[in-house]
């Protein structure tokens, strides 16, 4: 009997021991003092970033000294899957709980990006390297990449029309291709079975509507001339009448935008609608949802023509002698203002 107590006993401190023991070595590894000099860091973890690769890049910031015992600390609290992308500032982060709790915890800074309505892919890239610091080359060249088009199922030769305008917020040290990705599941969200069904009754493609959202996109200033505009590009498909769409026009030039010449209209390129008759390859822009849905639900009238009027609307017509009335009181009103210019 007293035996099998004291192995009992011996079995009790056996695992006492054992526990303090883990407990200590936890505690040390938790606690390891990384040696981090700064009051204040940066650092930024990128999308698909593995546990190695965290170290390396606190190790590279000069935050932790031992990579081992960070990775142990991580492992040790389950945080492997936890760890967010984003860029975070550490504040008087010395030990590995301190640096992985403010990591896991803090709260990642944010971009506010906001992508225009009309923009090419140019002028998208642009505007994210100026607010995000990414390069606008990477960003076009990935616009153009053939596995990423296919990857994020853009079946075009270019993501030009396929990144939706909006309003969006970004982690700080997102990459181009997870920006990118976001944009384009964004434009895809719009093609509900609604849109799906309308586009076949008009009998186009996806990409053939994205094209026609383009060029109304470049027209329309205001909400209530979108589908006036559409109807009048529909009306010319329908019977084969060029577009003469002047945006596209614009898209080829290089010195854009400006008032378009006598000589531009006869640049020689498949995006030039004053040449080729129907829709150019591909999109000329990134077109909102308003002029998507103004392309898939055109006005039902009888307009072939549309002059602007000098305040961001426009005169319709069904005739050429109408239509080139509108054009002479329009130039006449540039002309009064011109006269105003001068004095």
């Amino acid at each position: 009997m007293g035996g099998e107590f004291n192995k009992r006993r011996v079995f009790v401190v056996f695992l006492l021991t054992i526990f303090v023991f883990v407990s200590l070595l936890s505690g040390i590894i938790l606690f390891w003092p990384q040696r981090n000099q700064h009051p204040v860091v940066k650092i930024t973890i990128e999308p698909g970033s593995s546990l190695k690769r965290i170290a390396h890049i606190l190790n590279e910031k000069k935050v932790i000294s031992n990579k081992q015992m960070f990775s142990l600390a991580v492992q040790l609290l389950g945080k492997e899957k936890e760890i967010p992308i984003g860029t975070f500032n550490l504040v008087n982060a010395k030990s590995n709980y301190e640096i992985i709790d403010q990591i896991v915890y803090g709260a990642p800074e944010i971009k506010k990006i906001r992508i225009l309505e009309g923009w090419n892919v140019h002028q998208i890239a642009s505007h994210l390297s100026k607010e995000m610091s990414l390069d606008s080359a990477d960003i076009i060249s990935l616009t153009l990449d053939t596995r990423f088009l296919e990857k994020n199922g853009v079946s075009a030769s270019s993501m030009e029309g396929y990144l939706l305008p909006d309003t969006y917020f970004f982690f700080v040290g997102e990459t181009p291709k997870s920006i990118l990705s976001h944009l384009v599941s964004m434009h895809k969200s719009f093609w509900t079975k609604n849109h799906l069904s309308q586009m076949e009754n008009l009998n186009l493609t996806k990409h053939e509507i994205i094209t026609l959202a383009s060029i109304i996109e470049g027209e329309a200033i205001y909400n209530s001339e979108r589908a006036k505009i559409s109807a009048v590009y529909h009306n010319r498909l329908n019977i084969g009448m060029r577009l003469q769409a002047d945006p596209t026009i614009q898209y080829i030039i290089p010195d854009s935008p400006r008032r378009l010449l006598n000589r531009d209209l006869k640049i020689k390129s498949p995006y030039n609608t004053y040449l080729n008759e129907g829709l150019p390859p591909g999109p000329i822009n990134s077109p909102g949802k308003n002029s998507l849905l103004a392309a898939l639900y055109p006005e039902k009238n009888d307009f072939l023509y549309f002059v602007a009027t000098g305040d961001g609307y426009h005169t319709f017509t069904t005739n050429e002698k109408d239509h080139n009335k509108a054009k002479r009181k329009l130039q006449k009103l540039r002309r009064e203002l011109k006269k105003k210019r001068k004095k």
